[in-house]
């Protein structure tokens, strides 16, 4: 176990005096206290994860606006400055910032924006950087409502100017954060136009309207305590304490697109057992540019993966597939082609989300390779379809990305090394424009007639839980490689969304364009 994994196991309190360090909860407690005896509250919010001198004049400055200096802290979780961020775990960063003497005291959020800080401390003023003086900086809008906040509750915004350095920069630049293929990679981006590239492309993505076809998954992660064996069987037994449920599949990939596009409408097929309460979820998760176009499949449920997980560290035990292992009707085939048919005359690109399990029929390949007019896809191998569910059963598609098992697979082949591969499956296929995933070793790509493919590596080796990862690659690389994005900054996106996401859950959240981003924007600075 490495220094920083030993840290970040421990969530104690951080190691200063109690009268530094205030828990959230005791925030109105302390604003109530300074207030009645007259002094003025400044209050300062940010990550500080490598403490530099432009954070000491800024705390410096903050301290003049008030007789007391709060500064709070984002949590851990909330962090999203690229791979393996925060360097520092969060009561680290507390016990740092609690020992410069203009501080008086710290916290740590418990959301993503200091707003809840804000509202708990009232402070007379907000005290931030320069680089946030230009609105049209703040990606997020946060600063804006923070703004808005302060000024609602009587206080103020003020903005330091002194000298200022980028913790983010000096990070990627001066500490061995990156091994030297992901730096050369990195190098290579920042010297051919840096984040105005993928930002570009992000910002073209936005009048995007997208049809994306596929299953819908119910996904239900029962976490359970293993108790050991029983003295009278041979098995396991465990103890349940608690489950969650999720929506995946083609839903999952339409909660990540959803931000990146102007439009999703999303045809599925849900099971007649519980159509009207699956469907209902399904849409209380879906943002408001997203449309789900549901078939109700008969005498079937809604395909469910129930996975048995050990919590500690989002181990899986073991899972149970409930769902029907047969093609859909000719009759529910013809209505998914009709709905079909009503929804593409107004797409600029078909995403065919294909996990195999009986909504693709030969018949709705055909159609949907001879009428998209771009069509992305990804087909998948999983233990519900292993043997059957091949990317060569498509006979046509602009863009495909899979990972290497399903390659392999489908070129029957596992002698090839992962460079190969891509370019054997682009000779056995005919299709031009690939990205093969590997997980933690990032992707290879393949466009044209590339000789070779060019490897792109992964961006964190931090993992909560790989469910879902290859679909948000998938999901967002979909509607750039149709608007003619060049396949390194796909690559470049598309392996951002999959480390976004592995720190999350199952289904529990998906990428947005904007924690995207701010992931881009950090790793190449």
């Amino acid at each position: 176990m490495t220094e920083k994994e030993s840290a970040s196991d421990d969530k104690t309190e951080p190691r200063l005096s109690r009268n530094k360090f205030v828990p959230f909860e005791n925030l109105g407690e302390l604003s109530e206290g300074y207030r009645n005896s007259g002094k003025t509250i400044a209050m300062a919010h940010g990550v500080f994860d490598l403490v530099h001198m432009g954070h000491v004049r800024h705390l410096e400055a903050a301290r003049r606006e008030g007789d007391i200096l709060v500064v709070s802290l984002t949590p851990d979780r909330h962090v999203n400055k690229g791979p393996d961020r925060p360097i520092f775990e969060e009561s680290l960063r507390a016990e740092m910032i609690g020992a410069l003497e203009y501080v008086d005291h710290v916290t740590i959020n418990v959301e993503a924006t200091a707003l809840s800080i804000l509202q708990a401390l009232c402070p007379n003023v907000y005290v931030k950087g320069s680089d946030y003086e230009n609105p049209d900086d703040d990606i997020t809008g946060n600063i804006a409502r923070e703004k808005k906040t302060v000024e609602d509750l009587g206080g103020r915004m003020v903005l330091t100017r002194d000298i200022t350095f980028s913790s983010s920069n000096i990070i990627n630049r001066y500490m061995d954060v990156y091994d030297p293929p992901l730096l050369s990679f990195l190098d290579s981006i920042r010297s051919d136009g840096g984040i105005d590239i993928p930002i570009q492309y992000l910002d073209k993505a936005l009048n995007s309207r997208v049809t994306l076809i596929g299953e819908t998954i119910i996904d239900e992660y029962r976490y359970v305590q293993p108790l050991g064996k029983p003295a009278k069987e041979n098995i396991i037994a465990s103890r349940l304490i608690s489950s969650e449920v999720f929506a995946g599949g083609v839903i999952a990939s339409a909660r990540h697109l959803a931000s990146f596009v102007k439009h999703v409408d999303i045809i599925s097929i849900l099971g007649d057992r519980n159509f009207d309460s699956d469907k209902a979820f399904i849409e209380s998760l879906l943002p408001a540019n997203a449309k789900l176009h549901a078939l109700k499949r008969s005498d079937a449920p809604t395909t469910r993966k129930i996975r048995y997980v050990d919590p500690s560290y989002t181990r899986k035990l073991f899972e149970i597939y409930d769902f029907v292992d047969e093609s859909i009707t000719q009759e529910e085939t013809a209505e998914l082609i009709s709905i079909y048919d009503t929804l593409i005359a107004d797409s600029d690109i078909v995403v065919a989300n294909d996990f195999g399990h009986g909504l693709f029929s030969g018949d709705i390949i055909d159609h949907i390779s001879d009428s998209a007019h771009y069509l992305a896809l990804n087909v998948q191998t999983n233990a519900g379809n292993q043997g059957y569910n091949y990317v060569t059963r498509w006979p046509r598609a602009d863009f495909v990305c899979i990972d290497e098992p399903e390659a392999r697979l489908a070129i029957s082949n596992k002698e090839a090394s992962s460079k190969d591969v891509i370019v054997k499956l682009r000779d056995f296929t005919g299709m031009n424009k690939i990205i093969v995933t590997h997980g933690k070793h990032g992707c290879y790509y393949l466009s044209g007639g590339d000789k070779e493919a060019s490897h792109v590596p992964a961006f964190t080796n931090q993992i909560v839980d790989t469910v879902g990862a290859g679909d948000a690659f998938f999901a967002i690389a979909s509607v750039l490689a149709g608007i003619d994005c060049p396949m390194n900054i796909i690559s470049l996106i598309g392996n951002a969304a999959g480390a976004i996401k592995v720190g999350i859950v199952g289904h529990r959240d998906s990428v947005h364009r904007v924690a995207l981003v701010r992931f881009l924007t950090t790793i190449l600075k």
